[in-house]
């Protein structure tokens, strides 16, 4: 999930040739879950339209202080659109866009939308080579900084005037790129390498038949959803599941305990948080058959033999890494959790009861009890896997403040 999701995003597009770049702006913002809303000056409609815009962006196109609707003149309140957005952005931001803001020319919507909002602003300029240059525009850009603005730099290449040099609008990719940065810049998990497991493993048998559980991997994804959110370079090692991760995870996909064990200790050094929500197989069958075993064979038994440990490993490994496993018990559940922190040399444990009714596997929800090496013990009510995410990590980031 993208740190734009849920965001509402203000654009404001003034009248400079860039603005044809505008709908892609948006398309990225959207594809990221935000909610765009676009304000734009009477001049910016002769360079793109408010209809193209309006359908991309699903929501209607503000341009001037009112408008008709039934012979009746209906105010488009600058205020209200400034208090609504959690950052406006302004691209392009032409040379008297740039004048207009720093001297409080109110004279469009889009300035007067600029000179009520108290959120964040990007601009990202656009204009010819020696007009950017102009000392009074690079007074206007520094003076927009001093007061706290974000001015993006211009790109460099061939301008509309056909000269080469700076004063291009950064590309949409460059834009949403940047400003994705900056919000996970302020994040609690920002710089932070997270390693997560997630899902089951499969042991064969032979090449049909297999040894497995019913882990659907949904925990470990929540997990993993959540730490991009909060930040982190999320790597993500999945067994075999159906489930879809967000492209900002690092994803590897295994199935075995073999594979899950040396992928896990290959990220583990480089890692700062570590969750082994998997539910790794403790037996594997000591021979596998090279062909399909018949049903007419008589088989009396299978042999099973010991999956090394990984987490146990990771335990004696430990250095920095702030390390928490899972564990999904039927009886004696928080002796056995607590057990298990010592053995492993664990940070804290996730405990599961299969006593819960809509707890442990397959399902969307979860209950848990997080306690600590310090054998704190939290609680938490039967909730979605989602929020459940938000609750380990919650305790995770109260113990590395």
């Amino acid at each position: 999930m993208s740190v734009l999701s849920g965001k509402k995003i203000l654009l404001g597009i003034s009248g400079g040739i860039a603005a044809y770049k505008t709908p892609l702006i948006v398309r990225l913002l959207k594809s990221q879950g935000a909610e765009v809303k676009i304000v734009m000056t009477p001049a910016a409609k002769g360079f793109v339209t408010p209809l193209t815009l309006s359908t991309l962006s699903n929501h209607p196109v503000y341009s001037t202080f009112t408008e008709q609707l039934h012979d009746n003149p209906v105010w488009n309140d600058h205020v209200e659109l400034g208090k609504w957005a959690d950052l406006f952005l302004i691209a392009p931001a032409t040379s008297n866009t740039l004048s207009s803001m720093v001297h409080a020319k109110c004279n469009n919507l889009l300035i007067a939308t600029y000179l009520s909002c108290n959120c964040p602003v990007y601009i990202a300029p656009s204009m010819d080579l020696d007009m950017y240059a102009h000392p009074a525009n690079q007074q206007n850009i520094e003076e927009l900084k001093r007061i706290g603005k974000k001015v993006l730099s211009v790109g460099e290449g061939f301008l509309a005037s056909g000269l080469f040099g700076k004063g291009r609008m950064l590309e949409p990719e460059e834009i949403i790129s940047q400003i994705t940065k900056d919000l996970k810049s302020v994040l609690p998990l920002y710089g932070k390498k997270v390693l997560i497991t997630a899902g089951p493993t499969f042991e064969p048998i032979d090449p049909v038949r297999f040894i497995g559980n019913y882990s659907s991997g949904k925990m470990g994804f929540a997990l993993a959803e959540e730490a991009c959110q909060l930040g982190a370079n999320v790597t993500l090692i999945s067994g075999p599941c159906a489930l879809e991760a967000s492209p900002e995870i690092e994803r590897y996909n295994i199935s075995t305990a073999e594979e899950m064990y040396h992928l896990a200790l290959d990220h583990f050094t480089e890692s700062d948080i570590v969750i082994a929500a998997a539910a790794v197989a403790d037996f594997k069958p000591q021979h596998v058959g090279n062909q399909k075993i018949k049903k007419e064979a008589e088989i009396q038994s299978i042999q099973l033999e010991k999956t090394r440990d990984v987490l146990y490993d990771m335990g004696k490994l430990k250095q920095k890494q702030f390390l928490v496993g899972f564990a999904l018990e039927t009886e004696y559940e928080t002796n056995n959790a607590i057990q298990k922190i010592k053995s492993k040399n664990l940070d804290a444990i996730v405990l599961n009861s299969l006593n819960d009714h809509g707890a442990g596997f397959s399902g969307d929800s979860n209950k848990v009890t997080y306690i600590d090496k310090n054998e704190i013990i939290t609680p938490f009510e039967l909730k979605s896997k989602i929020l459940v995410a938000k609750d380990i990590f919650s305790q995770i980031l109260s113990h590395n403040e």
